[in-house]
């Protein structure tokens, strides 16, 4: 058989397994994420971590160089040689599907997080119009006792690296259901992409192959905490949004820095009206008038940072990256942010 045929090969074979494997959480949360992965994961941050640049987003800066250049050298007469050049490509899929799961990508099928924590993740209308009172209050008192201004917005005084550094202090303290995502060895960093992934409509993400979690500085830095924190629960092993948002809100309210905490409870308190007003559209209206009009204000600067930085190429990333999950176990695609609050509520009332 001719070695170019045989990557190609690989990715089916590799398909077949993957999916195969995933039918057996069980399996592949005993020996990959409890056994392979975290002492991969803990290599990776240690060597890593160290460097005061994100080593992924250098290499996928020459990735993309290098298909560029094979694009453009290949561009004449591409589709002439079509079965070639089909095969090239699908080699490369097939090296990065490896790499991809064999790195992180296999935790996409592990138990899901409620099933382990026996909670339930669905809930009524009432048991969100409560959680929703009770985000309100704290998200108040947060406020008011940073800015000592109901009217005043929330700054956080704090450099990126600062905010990298304060977000272990959460992991520290994890409830004992939780100590299993525990977070060794900090390999966080700001992402040299932070503008695309601003028009892409990323705050950040996880380099799968480096495991280096990425932060988009640019977004308004009262929600870096809660982000920062979302991202570390990717290198811990959760592949789930909806369980990382869930373990970045517990981690950043269990932190004892009040900008931590009010980093948490606003996205938790925004996420709960923009479920509930999906169960009824304007039924979140009189919970508004509720909030403090200082957190009102940091609300709105995240509202017009995201729609200044909206456009087409937001539209298809969101398309995009939505299918992706579905393909990889999270029926719920970009939905799958917002169930985070189902996991709260259930974990709040277990």
């Amino acid at each position: 058989m001719k070695r170019k045929f045989l990557l190609p090969i690989f990715l089916i074979v590799q398909i077949i397994l993957v999916k195969t494997i995933g039918l057996f959480p069980d399996f592949v949360e005993k020996w990959y994420s409890n056994g392979f992965y975290p002492k991969l994961a803990f290599l990776s941050r240690s060597i890593l971590g160290k460097l005061p640049f994100s080593f992924g987003d250098v290499l996928y800066f020459v990735l993309i160089v290098l298909l560029v250049r094979w694009i453009w050298k290949h561009r004449i007469g591409f589709f002439k040689e079509w079965k070639n050049n089909g095969l090239a490509v699908l080699s490369w899929v097939s090296l990065f599907y490896f790499f991809f799961h064999l790195l992180w990508g296999m935790n996409y099928y592990r138990v899901p997080l409620h099933e382990k924590l026996q909670i339930e993740k669905e809930y009524s209308q009432q048991q969100l119009e409560v959680f929703i009172e009770k985000m309100i209050l704290k998200t108040n008192e947060l406020q008011l006792a940073i800015t000592k201004n109901d009217s005043a917005i929330v700054v956080i005084p704090y450099s990126d690296k600062e905010i990298y550094e304060k977000s272990l202090a959460g992991y520290k303290n994890l409830p004992e259901d939780l100590k299993e995502f525990s977070y060794e060895n900090k390999s966080i960093k700001s992402s040299l992409f932070s503008l695309p992934l601003s028009y892409m409509g990323f705050g950040g993400y996880l380099n799968p192959f480096t495991n280096e979690a990425q932060v988009n500085y640019l977004k308004p830095k009262y929600t870096s905490p809660l982000t920062t924190c979302h991202e570390m629960a990717h290198q811990t092993g959760i592949a789930s949004e909806s369980e990382c948002n869930f373990i970045g809100f517990i981690t950043a309210s269990k932190n004892d820095d009040l900008y931590f905490q009010y980093s948490a409870y606003s996205f938790a308190l925004r996420s709960g009206l923009n479920n509930l007003d999906r169960i009824k559209k304007g039924s979140s209206k009189p919970y508004l008038a509720k909030i403090n009009k200082g957190v009102i204000k940091n609300f709105n600067e995240n509202e017009i940072f995201w729609n200044d930085y909206q456009s087409p190429i937001t539209t298809f990333f969101e398309y995009f990256y939505d299918n992706f999950l579905k393909l990889n176990q999270q029926k719920d695609g970009m939905e799958g942010y917002s169930k985070f609050v189902g996991l709260a509520i259930g974990y709040d009332e277990n």
